[in-house]
């Protein structure tokens, strides 16, 4: 941990509850903003898959098969 961020953790840890979850709760939604070169490369991945699909290349598979799949473990 850096020197500015046991700094400001320190300060944080003065706050109330109530405001250090507000503080949380807004650190973690900056972590939510969309980044548009991400976006683009999942649109890209769903289309390659998708071809993929029509091609004949890859094959669905039944929702019910795949949570078998992890209730089973």
């Amino acid at each position: 941990m850096t020197e500015i961020t046991k700094t400001l953790s320190a300060e944080a840890r003065k706050l109330s509850p109530a405001e250090r979850i507000d503080l949380v709760d807004d650190i973690l939604a900056s972590l939510d903003e969309p980044d548009p070169n991400i976006d683009r490369q999942w649109a890209k991945e769903g289309d390659d898959r998708l071809a993929a699909y029509r091609r004949g290349d890859i094959q669905a598979v039944p929702l019910e098969q795949v949570l078998a799949k992890y209730r089973a473990q």
